[in-house]
């Protein structure tokens, strides 16, 4: 199955680099290696491998800037991230710039760097799932068909549960930029986080028509498994945005999808959770309450506070009842605070910008 493929291995460490590579070689590959990310620079430069595996801990230049570099010059090149424990901030910054899977060492079974491979390339394959986030390939979102938990995530979701403090890490480190503009609106948000807890999640996304879509996790209120049912909301919600317009009735079917993927899951359970969808023409935001409480308030002259209030059950156990709420937004600037988070603190603003003139 990776008879030919050609694998760089950009490491530092010759032992970890002599092992891989020699496992690799048996395996058919056709394998380079380098030492630091300027000689993988090189060799990319030579020559575009099927697939990089690149150290995070390097010298000379480190592994962030390494995989920063690729995700600019070789975007078509998928990359898996080696780290050590406790660089799981590292690891979730290199996720950030597109790496499609990540390992961590000390690496006991070297089968788990194939299945890695294996998985990465078999996603990559398809030219749609070129620029798939690495949630949708751990999940196989985009994949009809229904299958067992694969052993690589598996691994990973095992991994993650037995060690609480690198799950926090990566779920925070995944977390987007705190303030973000398009056109004339922008988003921020506020997150003071409990260091004792699982931490509340949001993402967002931009889209062409002038919508704007996010979420909000308490990965907490998921027990055990709120890291795994966080992560699978991430890749449910990038497939939902990278195929359908954001609209509260489309979101109704994602809202469905999850429900389903929780249910069948072993390792993911019911979570609190808020959806949006903030159409910046017609100025209304459409907001599904599953689990999280939450007030919205708006400044000026139309100055008002809304209680949004949860009709719908956590998500993951509410079954056909989806309940969507529109709410006009009659000023420039809107407040979406949570409400009962425990010790934490969180906070969405969304403001229309004054435009320039001349």
């Amino acid at each position: 199955m990776l008879e030919g493929k050609e694998i760089l291995i950009v490491e530092d460490d010759p032992v970890f680099s002599t092992i891989v590579a020699g496992f690799l070689n048996k395996e058919g590959c056709i394998v380079r290696t380098a030492e630091n990310g300027l000689e993988g620079l090189r060799s990319l430069r030579e020559a575009i491998p099927d697939l990089l595996i690149s150290d995070l801990s390097m010298p000379v230049m480190t592994g962030l800037e390494f995989v920063e570099e690729i995700s600019r010059e070789y975007p078509m090149v998928p990359v898996i991230v080696i780290s050590g424990t406790g660089g799981m901030s590292d690891v979730a910054q290199a996720l950030r710039y597109g790496v499609k899977d990540f390992l961590i060492k000390p690496i006991e079974d070297v089968m788990t760097v194939k299945s890695s491979i294996l998985n990465v390339l078999k996603d990559d394959k398809l030219a749609a799932n070129a620029n798939n986030d690495f949630s949708q390939q751990w999940f196989q979102v985009g994949n009809d068909d229904e299958k067992p938990l694969n052993e690589e995530l598996k691994w990973h979701l095992d991994e993650l549960l037995e060690d609480p403090e690198s799950a926090r890490d990566l779920l925070l480190g995944l977390m987007p930029d705190p303030v973000s503009r398009q056109g004339d609106w922008q988003l921020s948000y506020h997150s003071l986080q409990s260091a004792d807890t699982s931490p509340i999640v949001i993402d967002y996304m931009w889209m062409i028509d002038g919508k704007l879509a996010f979420y909000v996790v308490d990965s907490s209120s998921a027990g055990k498994n709120g890291t795994a049912t966080t992560l699978m909301i991430r890749a449910f919600f990038n497939e939902f945005l990278r195929s359908h317009q954001a609209s509260d009735k489309n979101f109704v079917k994602l809202i469905h999808q999850i429900e389903t993927a929780i249910k069948k899951s072993t390792y993911a359970s019911p979570v609190k959770a808020m959806f949006g969808v903030l159409n910046a023409r017609e100025q209304n935001l459409d907001i599904l309450s599953a689990g999280l409480e939450a007030t919205l308030s708006t400044e000026g002259d139309a100055k008002e506070s809304v209680r949004i209030v949860n009709e719908n059950g956590l998500i993951g156990a509410i079954g056909t009842n989806v309940k969507f709420i529109d709410i006009p937004l009659l000023t420039s600037k809107t407040r979406l605070t949570l409400k009962n988070t425990g010790l934490s603190s969180f906070g969405i603003e969304l403001e229309k910008l004054c435009q320039s003139v001349g």
